[in-house]
């Protein structure tokens, strides 16, 4: 698995209404949510240089979240 704890999904998986969360189940939704953040990092990394920063700032990731989740 990459980035995300494991026990991290277990805990958004329950939080979402799971009674139970199976291990490949867990490492799944790591993978498909690391590859989620890596979009809307890439997405954030063209508001800020859009604005003529380097620095990517809260607003910038918000943008990109709303744009790649389409909300």
């Amino acid at each position: 698995m990459g980035e995300l704890a494991i026990a991290a999904m277990h805990r958004i998986c329950k939080k979402a209404g799971a009674e139970r969360v199976s291990e490949p189940a867990a490492r799944e939704m790591g993978r498909v949510l690391e590859e989620i953040g890596i979009k809307i990092g890439k997405e954030a990394i063209d508001w800020s240089m859009h604005a003529g920063r380097k620095t990517i700032k809260s607003e910038d990731i918000r943008r990109a979240a709303e744009k790649i989740l389409g909300r």
